[in-house]
C-alpha cells in the first residue's frame, strides 16, 4: 500500500493512543456539540423559547459526525464553525434553528481549547508521577552505592547513584507542582461574545444581567469547570497557551537533563537505558550499544522548548478584543506541545523502569580517582601527628601533579599514596594510607538524602496520585 500524504511522527512514532485522542478530530467536534447543549440546556432554564425536546435531540447526536458534510459545508462557507452547526442541525433540524444561540465562534472553540488542554495536562500529571515511582525505586535501590560525582564533567567529591537519580527527581516534582497548578486555574472562556460584552446574551434576556452571569455559571458547571475567565475580548488571553506550554517545556527540560546525564553514564559505560536482546545498535558497527532512546528524549525536548515561543508570540501579537493570526499557529503548536511531551514521558517511563547499572565499573572509576580526593583527609592524619598544614599541602600538590602526569602522559595507574607513603614529611605507612581508601568515607550524608527525600517529597505525591500508578504504561512503538 503506498503512503502518499505526510503525516505527523508524533502519530505514527511517539505519542500514546490516550494523547492523541485528546486532540482528535472526534473529540473536538464532540465537545462543541456537548457545548452548545450545555448552552441551550441553560438558556432554556433561564426562560429562553428552547424545548426539551430540542435539547434531547441534540443530545442523541453527540458523536456521529459527517465529516463529508462538514467538509463540504466548509468549502462552501469558508467557515469551520458554521460548517459544523449546519453538520449538526442536519441531524437535529428541531434543534437546528436553537443552536449556537447567542453565541460566536470562540464560544465552541475556545472553550473547547480549555477543555482539552486540561485533559492533556491530566495525563501529562499522571505520567509524571509514574516517571516519579520508577525513580523513586532506583534511587532507593541505590542510596548507598558511591560514584563519582562530577562539575564541569570533571572528577569532583563522590556521591551516589540513588542521590545523583533524587536531582532527577526533584525537576520533575517541580514540573508535577506546576502542571497541577496550571489544572487548576485554568478557567473556560464562557459566552463572552463577539467583543467579550456579552452584548448578544444581555439583549437575549432583554437587559437581564444576573442571568447573564448565571447563564456562563451553568454552563461551566456543566462542563466540570468552577468558573469562567472573568473578562475578557472575543477570545480567552493567548497568555493562557503560553503559560501551559511554559509548563510543558519545563517538563521538556526536565527529562532532557536526565536523558542527557544518562547519554554520558552510557558513555562512561556506568549507567545504561534498557536494550532489548535483538536491538540493533547500529547498522554498520553490531557492537555498539547506543543510547536511542535517550537521545530521543533530548530531541523531542529540543522541539518542545522551542515550540513553546509560539503562543508567548502570539500572546504579544494580538490586536484589542482579537485577531486570526493565532488560529492556524495554534492548530498546530498547541496539540503537537502536548503529543510531544506525551511522547518523552513514555520514553522516559520506559527508561527510568529499566535502567542498567554497573556496579564494578563504577567502583573502578571511584578507585582510580579515589586518591586525589583522600589528600585532605590524609593531610589532616598527617597534621594531628605533629606536621605543618601548609608544607603537607604544597607536597600533596606536588605529588598530585607528579600523579597526574602518570595517569594521562604514561597511561597508567594513579601512583598517588605510593609517592605519599615514600615521602617522610608525611610518616604514614602504605596501610595507613590506604585505610583511607573507603570509598563510603566519602559520600557525606547521600544515603539519608535519599532516604529523607523519598520520605518527605516524594511518597506523599505518590500516595496523593496512586490512581496514576494504577494506569497501564504506554508501549514504545519504535
Amino acid at each position: 500500500m503506498k503512503k502518499t500524504v505526510y503525516e505527523s511522527p508524533l502519530s505514527s512514532r511517539y505519542a500514546s493512543e490516550e494523547m492523541q485522542y485528546i486532540f482528535s478530530p472526534d473529540k473536538k467536534f464532540s465537545t462543541w456539540r456537548r457545548l452548545w447543549v450545555a448552552l441551550a440546556r441553560a438558556e432554556m432554564e433561564l426562560g429562553l423559547p428552547i424545548t426539551q425536546e430540542q435539547i434531547d435531540e441534540m443530545e442523541a447526536h453527540l458523536d456521529d459526525i459527517d465529516y463529508d458534510m462538514a467538509a463540504a459545508k466548509e468549502r462552501e462557507l469558508r467557515h469551520d464553525v458554521m460548517a459544523h452547526i449546519h453538520t449538526f442541525g442536519a441531524s437535529c433540524p428541531k434543534a437546528m434553528p436553537i443552536i449556537h444561540l447567542g453565541a460566536t465562534s470562540c464560544y465552541v472553540g475556545d472553550n473547547t481549547d480549555i477543555i482539552l488542554m486540561r485533559e492533556g495536562l491530566e495525563l501529562v500529571r499522571d505520567k509524571l508521577v509514574q516517571v516519579l515511582s520508577h525513580l523513586a525505586k532506583f534511587a532507593g535501590d541505590y542510596k548507598a552505592l558511591p560514584t563519582l560525582g562530577f562539575t564541569h564533567f570533571q572528577p569532583a567529591q563522590l556521591v551516589t547513584v540513588g542521590k545523583r537519580a533524587t536531582l532527577w527527581m526533584n525537576d520533575l516534582l517541580q514540573d508535577l507542582e506546576e502542571v497541577e497548578y496550571r489544572i487548576s486555574t485554568l478557567k473556560l472562556l464562557g459566552c463572552k461574545g463577539t467583543t467579550g460584552t456579552q452584548a448578544s446574551f444581555l439583549e437575549l434576556f432583554e437587559g437581564d444581567h444576573a442571568k447573564c452571569k448565571e447563564l456562563e455559571r451553568r454552563i461551566a458547571a456543566e462542563m466540570g469547570f468552577d468558573g469562567v475567565t472573568p473578562v475578557s475580548g472575543q477570545t480567552y488571553s493567548r497568555k493562557v497557551d503560553a503559560n501551559v506550554l511554559h509548563t510543558l517545556s519545563g517538563i521538556a527540560q526536565s527529562a532532557s537533563k536526565f536523558a542527557t546525564d544518562l547519554r554520558l553514564l552510557c558513555h562512561l559505560k556506568e549507567v545504561e537505558e534498557p536494550f532489548e536482546a535483538h536491538q540493533i545498535g547500529s547498522s554498520a558497527m553490531p557492537y555498539k550499544r547506543n543510547p536511542m532512546r535517550c537521545e530521543r528524549i533530548c530531541s523531542l525536548a529540543r522541539y518542545v522548548i522551542a515550540d513553546a515561543a509560539n503562543p508567548a508570540v502570539t500572546a504579544a501579537t494580538q490586536w484589542f478584543e482579537r485577531t486570526l493570526d493565532d488560529s492556524a499557529n495554534k492548530r498546530i503548536s498547541v496539540p503537537e506541545a502536548f503529543l510531544a511531551v506525551d511522547a518523552i514521558l513514555n520514553i522516559y517511563t520506559n527508561v527510568a523502569g529499566g535502567l542498567v547499572v554497573h556496579e564494578k565499573v563504577i567502583e573502578k572509576h571511584v578507585m582510580e580517582e579515589l586518591p586525589f580526593m583522600a589528600s585532605e583527609n590524609i593531610m589532616m592524619d598527617a597534621v594531628k601527628r605533629g606536621g605543618n598544614r601548609q608544607e603537607l599541602h604544597e607536597r600533596i600538590r606536588v605529588h598530585s601533579l607528579e600523579a597526574g602526569r602518570n595517569v594521562k602522559d604514561r597511561g597508567e595507574s594513579n601512583n598517588l599514596i605510593d609517592l605519599i607513603a615514600a615521602d617522610p614529611l608525611f610518616g604514614l605507612s602504605r596501610e595507613e594510607l590506604t585505610a583511607h581508601l573507603e570509598p563510603a568515607r566519602y559520600i557525606g550524608r547521600c544515603p539519608e538524602q535519599v532516604e529523607d527525600f523519598l520520605r518527605e517529597c516524594v511518597q506523599p505525591v505518590l500516595a496523593a496520585h496512586a490512581d496514576a500508578l494504577g494506569r497501564a504504561e504506554t508501549e514504545l512503538k519504535v
